[in-house]
Formats: structure tokens, C-alpha cells, sequence
């Protein structure tokens, strides 16, 4: 019987060199156990994570369906697809579910729950238990805001504003309330398991200053999903409480006041923003530095600036209400303080860029997710300066500018951030390599997508188009033509989405092997098999280099390409 090796080949200097990579064990995380029930009672932190991986892919087609249709209705200035009842549902139930059932839980509950013990050498989480609850909370949730949808819907908006949504509204608010109310436990206790698993269960030789700065990102995100999801919870709660019984909190004529709601909604929903971004920004940071083979540059920056993002995510909250009529002084303090926040932000776009000059980049499918989430972050970054603004904000509020904005932020760096760490870790995850070219061309169409979407609402915006508004004057025919570009882009977008569904379901049953580590880096998720074997490591590795040390020759070359790594017999 013939033995199999697997071995990596790279290109450095011209010269090809070819080192050994470890044999994919016959047992993994995949095929240690077999049927549904394996699955569904598993407490594997790597199934869980695929668990995850195909409940928020489910949640996402389904809110993309109602962009589709929002997009649709606005080709046309007349509103002559649906009634304005009907549009204000779907772009209510499009931001419900794309906010709270996809970009909230996307990275940290798949790649988040995935790497973490990996990359610190534990074996799994610290509550493998309510690891498996919090999936199930998430899925109850969800199951009862789908039921909300189906029902008859509901069209307050995503942030569900008062009075509207306590007196006048005669959709299913309780119903959707209900369903992010109990989502909001599956984040809370996600947040906990991280927290408590990176304090207390690092590797020997992992210190804090070792920690992969995908890692930093989570335990700062963490902090944000403990701290503030309660907040919005109790709102929500306040919500049907004022719905059900009138008690007063909300309606002035009781004594209440509407505007407290949006403190209490923004006080959460804009933290939320980073539970979003931050995890993207882990993953840019590993991509970064990973392939241009270089050290970060700025490492305790870049940690503390995560924290630092967290600190003052809480303090920001104002810039959501410069219109809602809170005092002056009220909006000088917050447009200072949102300001200020841009500030740890920019640290992590400039160091990157410091981290990228002069150093040999692989242009691979990850790499370029990265580069495009510096890119459109930075747009969506600089457009927040000008709604931080009070003057500006003034003109622009409740415009397609926001709208664009916020997308350039939520999709430009959340979704880019998944798709580029889905595509890098792929092959630990699944054991199988991705067709390159396709993934490279997937990447492309998806920012020309994404721009020719977004771009154009900036102008909309601009030039007065209100957001939630299903008709627009026909006589103002560069309001259409902008709307036509931005559902071409949409049309494009939502085809170069589809191709990484294909090749990457094609790739698990038909993709190569991968090695161990086919990127050739250091971090301690490569440093065991692919597919992990369900104790991910079969001894606790001791750690005693930094977080991405590049020094030793066998990481110095200029490697990643899949097409380098061949599998040959001897």
C-alpha cells in the first residue's frame, strides 16, 4: 500500500522549495460523529459554528429577497410594484432581519466560534453547554420573528420608533419585538462564553500580547454584546408593556416621553454598529498582516484601539438625534464625541497601510476582501464625519445619504470582513481548497456591485430623495436615473454573492485537500489539521513566539497561492 504525503510548494526568489505539511487525519470534527442527532445535541465548538454558518446564510437570503423587492420598487418613480403599506413591511422586516439575524451574530457566532479556542490553544469554549443553548436561542428567536413576518409583518421600521409602533402601528410589533428579544440572549450569552474562555483558557505562553488581534476584536465585541444588549431588551420590552397595558412611558399624554426611546434604542443600536465591524476588523487585521507576510505594524495600537472603539461606541449615541429635537448643547457634546470616535478607527486604517507598505502582497481571494473592506470602510468612516456634523446632518438626515452610509459601513465592512475570513479559514473548516479564480472574480463583481449600488444613494441623498419613501416626483428624472444604477448595481451584487455559494458547496465534496497549512503561517489554528480533530489539538502547544512572527525562514516565503500546493503519492 502506498503512503500519501501532502506537500506545499512556493515560489520564493525564483526558486521552488517544497516543505511537508501533516497528513489530514482519518477522524475530524466532521466525521467523529454521524446523524442529525450528533449534530443537534453537539457541543463541539466547531459544529456549533457550522450550525451558525447555515442559519445566518438562511436569514440572509431572506432579508437580500427583500432588497430585491425594494429595488425593484424603486426602478420606477410611480410605485406601481406594491402599496406603500406593503413597502413600508418590507424594508421594516429587510432591516430587522439583516440587522439582528445576520450582520449582528454573522462573525463572531460562526468565525468567532469557530477560531477563538484554536487560535489560544484551548480544546473549546468555556460553556460548550450554553454555547449549544445560545444556537438555540437564535434559532427560537428567529422562528418567532419569521412567524411575526409571515402573519402580516410588520412596518415601523427597523428601529421600531414611538408612538407609531405603541399606539398607531396595526402590524405584529409584539410578535417581532418578541423575536429580537430573545435573539438578544443568544448574543449576550456568546459574548460571555468569549469572555470568559479567552481570561481564563490561553495556551501556556499566550499572553495577552500573543493574542491574535482577531481575538482583541471579539473580547472587545464581547464586552459590547454584555454590556449593552440588555439595554435594548428592556426596550423592547418597554415597548410592548406601553402596546399592551398604556402604561406611560412613551406618550407624553401620560407623562412619558417619546424621545426616551430613542435614547434607549441608540444607546444599544449604535454600539451595535461595532458588534458588527469590530469582528471584520479582526479579520482584516489577520488578513493584512498574513499576506504580506509582515508583522502588524502597531500591534498594541491596533489591540487597544478595538478597545477603545468599544468605550466610545457607548458614548455616541446622541448623533442619532440632532433632528429629534434634544438641546444644543446636547449635540455640540455628542458631534465632538462621534468626532472623537473616528479616531481609533483611523488607527486601524492607517496601520494597516503601514503594515502593507513595502511588503510582498498575495493577491489571493482573502487579500482582496481585505483591501476592499479598507476601501469601503473608509468611504462609509468619512461619510459619518459629515452626519457627526450638526450643519450637515440637518440637510442629510433621514436621506438616502444615511442610507448609503450606513450600508458603506454595515455591508462595505461587515460582509466583506466574513466573505475574505470564510474564504481564508475555508479550508480549516471544510478541509477542502476553493477554486481561486473563481473566488478572485467573485470578489471583483461583488465591490463593482456594491459601489454601483451604494454610490449613487450618497447623490440621492444629496440632492433630497427621503429614505423610506416607495415614490418619487417623475419629473425629477435624475433621481431615477440614479435609482436605475443603484438597482443594476444590486442585480450585480446579488449575482456575485450567489457564485462563492456555488464553488464553496461544490468545494466540500469535489474541492482538493488542503493541507494543514496551506497559507505556510504561523498562528496556532494552522498548526493542526485540516478538518481540526474534535479536541483540535491532540497535545496543548506551548507558545513561544509572538502573534505573527514572521522571522523564522519557513514563513518568510512569499506563499498562499492554492495553485502552489499539490498533492502528490509515493
Amino acid at each position: 500500500m502506498r503512503n500519501r504525503t501532502d506537500r506545499a510548494y512556493t515560489t520564493y526568489s525564483n526558486k521552488m522549495e517544497e516543505f511537508e505539511v501533516p497528513k489530514p487525519p482519518r477522524t475530524n470534527y466532521l466525521n467523529a460523529e454521524y446523524g442529525l442527532k450528533s449534530w443537534l445535541l453537539t457541543k463541539d465548538h466547531k459544529r456549533i459554528a457550522l450550525l451558525y454558518l447555515g442559519a445566518i446564510s438562511f436569514f440572509f437570503f431572506i432579508g437580500s429577497l427583500y432588497a430585491m423587492v425594494i429595488r425593484l420598487e424603486l426602478l420606477t418613480p410611480q410605485g406601481d410594484l406594491v402599496q406603500s403599506s406593503t413597502y413600508n413591511k418590507v424594508f421594516t422586516q429587510h432591516g430587522i432581519i439583516m440587522v439582528f439575524f445576520f450582520l449582528i451574530p454573522s462573525i463572531p457566532a460562526t468565525l468567532g466560534n469557530f477560531l477563538i479556542p484554536m487560535m489560544i490553544g484551548a480544546k473549546d469554549l468555556a460553556f460548550p453547554r450554553i454555547n449549544l443553548l445560545s444556537w438555540y436561542i437564535y434559532i427560537l428567536g428567529g422562528i418567532v420573528t419569521i412567524y411575526a413576518l409571515l402573519a402580516g409583518g410588520v412596518d415601523t421600521g427597523w428601529t421600531f420608533y414611538v408612538p407609531y409602533s405603541t399606539t398607531f402601528s396595526n402590524t405584529y410589533v409584539i410578535a417581532a419585538g418578541l423575536g429580537i428579544f430573545i435573539n438578544g440572549f443568544s448574543s449576550i450569552l456568546t459574548g460571555l462564553n468569549f469572555i470568559v474562555t479567552i481570561h481564563t483558557m490561553r495556551a501556556p505562553g499566550m499572553t495577552w500580547y500573543r493574542l491574535p488581534l482577531f481575538v482583541w476584536s471579539h473580547y472587545a465585541t464581547s464586552l459590547i454584546m454584555i454590556l449593552g444588549t440588555p439595554v435594548i431588551a428592556i426596550t423592547i420590552l418597554l415597548v410592548a408593556l406601553e402596546r399592551l397595558a398604556h402604561i406611560g412611558i412613551f406618550d407624553p399624554a401620560a407623562g412619558g416621553d417619546p424621545i426616551l426611546f430613542q435614547h434607549l434604542f441608540w444607546f444599544y443600536s449604535h454600539p451595535a454598529v461595532y458588534i458588527m465591524v469590530l469582528p471584520a476588523m479582526g479579520v482584516v487585521s489577520e488578513l493584512i498582516a498574513n499576506f504580506s507576510r509582515k508583522n502588524i505594524f502597531g500591534y498594541k495600537f491596533v489591540a487597544f484601539s478595538s478597545l477603545a472603539i468599544a468605550v466610545f461606541g457607548f458614548l455616541v449615541w446622541g448623533h442619532h438625534l440632532f433632528v429629534a429635537g434634544q438641546s444644543v448643547y446636547a449635540g455640540l457634546i455628542f458631534s465632538f464625541l462621534s468626532f472623537a470616535v473616528a479616531i481609533p478607527s483611523a488607527i486601524k486604517v492607517f496601520n494597516w497601510t503601514a503594515t502593507l507598505y513595502k511588503a510582498s502582497i498575495s493577491y489571493d481571494t482573502p487579500m482582496l476582501y481585505a483591501l476592499g473592506f479598507i476601501g469601503l470602510f473608509t468611504v462609509g468612516g468619512m461619510t459619518g464625519l459629515f452626519l457627526a456634523s450638526l450643519a450637515v446632518d440637518v440637510h442629510v438626515s433621514d436621506t438616502y445619504f444615511v442610507v448609503a452610509h450606513f450600508h458603506y459601513i454595515m455591508v462595505g465592512g461587515t460582509l466583506f470582513g466574513y466573505l475574505g475570513g470564510l474564504h481564508y479559514w475555508w479550508p480549516k473548516i471544510s478541509g477542502r481548497l476553493y477554486p481561486e479564480g473563481w473566488g478572485r472574480f467573485s470578489a471583483l463583481v461583488i465591490y463593482v456591485g456594491f459601489n454601483l449600488t451604494f454610490l449613487p444613494q450618497f447623490v440621492l441623498g444629496y440632492m433630497g430623495m427621503p429614505r423610506r419613501y416607495h415614490t418619487y416626483p417623475a419629473d425629477l428624472v435624475s433621481w431615477q436615473v440614479l435609482h436605475v444604477l443603484s438597482t443594476a448595481g444590486a442585480s450585480i451584487l446579488g449575482v456575485g454573492l450567489l457564485i462563492p455559494l456555488f464553488y464553496l458547496t461544490w468545494s466540500m465534496r469535489y474541492g482538493q485537500i488542503a493541507a494543514a497549512n496551506p497559507w505556510n503561517l504561523p498562528g496556532l489554528e494552522w498548526q493542526t489539521a485540516s478538518p481540526p480533530p474534535t479536541e483540535n489539538f491532540l497535545t496543548t502547544p506551548v507558545v513561544t513566539h509572538e502573534a505573527y512572527e514572521f522571522a523564522l525562514p519557513e514563513h518568510k516565503q512569499i506563499v498562499g497561492k492554492f495553485e502552489r500546493q499539490k498533492s502528490v503519492e509515493t
